[in-house]
């Protein structure tokens, strides 16, 4: 950072544009900790990994029917044609690879220009399996003729017989290589046997930054390919209302959601469980695609049967960041949530922990009826932090603090728990379903002193 200093500014404004300006002072803030409470002097700027022709960046992917398929994602260069998914039943031995099924993967061309002018250039490929059997484990790898993947393995879940667990993460984004790796890791060593991965937006901070994309990869390495991923983005993973342009190609979502909003507002449907993605950056700031969104809401939840009910989305319904109130979106949003008793709303944004369960009440800061409603809850797994809010909505909060959460689903009973980075319990509640009546909340809050 000295020697950056003795750079006269006139010669950087010639050598930069604008964008690259705003970039370098995002760079600057995080190395001299101005916008979280934080500092590191040794702040990594991500380092571009330019695709080979072995694959890379494999990803399982939730689909609109996870217990009988699955969808996986891969990238190569250029020179890479052609793209095959092999799959099979897993056996206790390597005779599974006696007897394979192949699939051809549909390709498609990326070309990014990144901020210094290199353009990144790779085919990304795409497989969807379906009529699969709910609960049996599967193998499968990607690649093509001398260039092959490892050995992949999967359960796909089966709620009729089992109990379905996820993980829950709130804002990656800044540092990720460096300081959100060890979060998703020690998810994996606290719930390994979990049936997906939730990410509630921000993934990254420059949306089309193939550097910090090649980070978040790293960062979950096997655990990606192994066990499904379900994204909605978040305001950086938009610039003025353009979506990252590795989003569509790098993941492969449910495209059963509203039109013009292909992978980002979709449904996923479990036997007992169904699980939404909104696009929160489309309804906060596109009027046509805000009214698709919330009248497809309201018509996937009237009379569906499943017994539990989440929504994900980025910007959250009531805030836990001081100073921040999304008033608008409570107005539009929250109406159809208590409607349709939605059990579990999953955010980021704030940087902040918080979590409670809100009366009916759609606008205004008088929201500490905890008798009624959703639980509403905002968490952050990276290092960016902001200031922590004393609005009365949240039964617990947490300042300063990464977290990851787990979630169990088994019958009529919901339980939730919130991990910090180094894998202490710091939350937990369960919520406990009964026939026409609100879930019962039974708080399992442990004696650890609340971080603020």
């Amino acid at each position: 950072m000295e020697v950056a200093a003795r750079v006269p500014l006139k010669r950087v404004l010639k050598m930069v544009s604008c964008r690259m300006i705003l970039n370098t002072l995002s760079r600057l803030f995080w190395a001299f900790g101005l916008v979280s409470g934080w500092t590191s002097a040794l702040a990594q700027v991500p380092t571009p990994q330019p695709p080979t022709r072995m694959p890379d960046r494999v990803i399982l992917n939730v689909t609109a029917t996870p217990e009988t398929s699955f969808a996986v994602n891969w990238r190569t260069d250029t020179t890479v044609a052609t793209g095959t998914l092999e799959w099979t039943v897993a056996t206790d031995g390597p005779e599974f690879a006696e007897q394979v099924d192949r699939q051809p993967a549909r390709r498609e061309l990326l070309q990014v220009k990144q901020d210094d002018g290199v353009k990144v250039i790779a085919h990304y490929f795409s497989a969807h399996v379906e009529g699969l059997t709910p609960g049996r484990r599967y193998v499968y790898r990607v690649g093509n003729r001398d260039a092959w993947s490892e050995w992949y393995q999967l359960r796909l879940p089966d709620m009729r017989h089992q109990k379905l667990s996820f993980l829950y993460f709130g804002d990656a984004q800044n540092e990720i290589k460096s300081m959100w790796s060890r979060v998703i890791r020690e998810a994996f060593k606290t719930a390994p046997q979990v049936d997906f991965m939730l990410h509630a937006g921000d993934l990254i901070h420059h949306y089309d930054n193939d550097a910090e994309w090649g980070e978040w990869f790293y960062a979950g390495n096997f655990l990606h390919a192994m066990v499904p991923s379900l994204a909605t983005p978040g305001n950086h993973e938009y610039h003025h209302g353009r979506l990252s342009p590795q989003w569509q190609p790098q993941f492969n979502l449910p495209q059963n959601g509203p039109a013009g909003l292909k992978e980002t507002c979709y449904a996923v449907n479990y036997s007992d469980l169904k699980v939404i993605s909104l696009d929160a950056v489309q309804i906060d700031h596109v009027l046509g695609r805000r009214k698709r969104q919330l009248e497809w809401l309201d018509s996937v939840l009237t009379n569906d049967p499943r017994k539990w009910t989440v929504v994900t989305l980025h910007y959250p319904v009531f805030s836990t960041a001081e100073g921040r109130d999304n008033e608008k979106l409570r107005e539009r949003l929250k109406p159809l949530l208590d409607k349709h008793h939605v059990d579990l709303v999953l955010q980021g944004h704030d940087h902040a922990y918080g979590r409670g369960r809100v009366g009916n009440v759609p606008t205004g800061a008088a929201y500490s009826d905890r008798t009624s409603g959703t639980m509403y809850v905002v968490s952050v797994s990276g290092p960016k932090m902001y200031g922590l809010s004393a609005s009365p909505w949240m039964e617990r909060r947490a300042g300063n603090t990464q977290l990851f959460q787990v979630i169990h689903i088994e019958g009529d009973v919901l339980s939730y728990e919130a991990f910090t980075a180094t894998g202490t319990l710091y939350d937990a509640f369960d919520l406990q379903k009964t026939a026409g009546k609100l879930n019962t909340l039974i708080n399992k809050i442990p004696p650890v002193d609340e971080r603020r």
